[in-house]
């Protein structure tokens, strides 16, 4: 790697496998740039002067594949590009770790901002925020409408006991990672654990469903991105993460974007009014699922509390993660007391 090179990313070894591989995609030589903003995968802009780029590859140093699945990325998108999702054209995937040190796929760069803070939104206008927030959510709608079948991802999970294996998960989860006492979180278990709900018919769900995982321009989402997290299973858990996200006030965490916030963006029982009367989805049951959804939001806290605690997590911005935990368990046990 030269010096000028963004970490991870050979520039000279790319552009030579590009050249093998996708013969008069780039012309000279590349230049790139780290997109700010990801916390796992790596995301760079690559230009050869004239045209662009983008590229995945898994973090520095991981050691679990199978969190960093970039054939499963570049499957799920190729699938969805010919459908109403708006995802970028999946160029080309290399599995062969001794070009960057790791697997990366490369997929077309694509127009658009994603919107991360309520002052974003703000300075749009209240009526262009609710035309995004609307436009999002049917996004979800046409995401959820795809048959899996039908675009060769019939294979991509099991929704089969979807809801009961994600419940394990991360409870298996939280148990590797836990290393203090969290008042309310067994309670929110197993309250979960008593009352899963009978999923709809399945789809191919997201998993981390949030407008700063979209690409806007003027008011259309023309690209939803980071798709590491996607797979076949039950689409009201992308949903309960929307509404999850929004309630950022009352859990008070300041590393969650504040965009639902912002004039005119649309209240949560109006987001999910939308989703239903678009998607024809029973959402009567949705408390559970956002219950889940803080949940899964603590034990991903705690479990970087743990590493951010134990030293193996450096930069900035970890300090608070852990102070973040114990709200969210709150929260979701206060939403499970609501079905009484």
């Amino acid at each position: 790697m030269s010096e000028t090179d963004p970490p991870g990313l050979d520039l000279g070894k790319l552009r030579a496998y590009l050249g093998a591989h996708r013969p008069g995609l780039a012309e000279g030589e590349l230049g790139a740039e780290v997109v700010q903003g990801g916390k796992s995968n790596l995301t760079y802009i690559v230009t050869d002067g004239s045209s662009r780029w983008v590229v995945r590859r898994p973090p520095l140093g991981h050691v679990l594949p199978t969190a960093h699945d970039m054939t499963r990325e570049f499957k799920v998108i190729s699938g969805l590009h010919p459908t109403n999702v708006p995802v970028p054209e999946a160029l080309l995937l290399c599995e062969d770790k001794d070009v960057l040190g790791a697997p990366f796929y490369v997929m077309e760069f694509v127009e658009g901002t994603p919107y991360r803070t309520a002052a974003e939104l703000e300075a749009l206008g209240a009526g262009r925020t609710r035309a995004i927030a609307d436009a999002l959510v049917d996004t979800l709608v046409d995401l959820h409408a795809v048959d899996p079948a039908s675009v060769g991802l019939g294979e991509f999970g099991r929704p089969e006991g979807f809801l009961e294996r994600q419940l394990r998960r991360w409870k298996k989860q939280l148990d590797g990672s836990r290393s203090r006492d969290l008042p309310g979180i067994e309670l929110l278990h197993e309250r979960l654990a008593k009352a899963i709900p009978v999923s709809g018919t399945p789809s191919i769900v997201h998993g981390d469903y949030r407008l700063d995982n979209a690409l806007v321009a003027g008011d259309r989402v023309t690209a939803v991105l980071d798709w590491e997290m996607s797979t076949l299973g039950d689409p009201l858990t992308d949903l309960a993460l929307m509404v999850a996200y929004a309630e950022r006030s009352a859990i008070n965490l300041d590393f969650v974007s504040d965009a639902t916030s912002a004039p005119g963006y649309p209240s949560t029982d109006e987001v999910v009014a939308r989703y239903a009367a678009r998607s024809g989805r029973d959402v009567s049951a949705l408390n559970w699922y956002v219950g889940f959804a803080f949940f899964k939001l603590a034990v991903i806290l705690e479990g970087i509390y743990f590493r951010f605690s134990k030293g193996q997590t450096v930069g900035a911005g970890f300090e608070g993660v852990g102070a973040g935990v114990v709200p969210l368990v709150t929260h979701g046990n206060d939403i499970l007391k609501e079905e009484k």
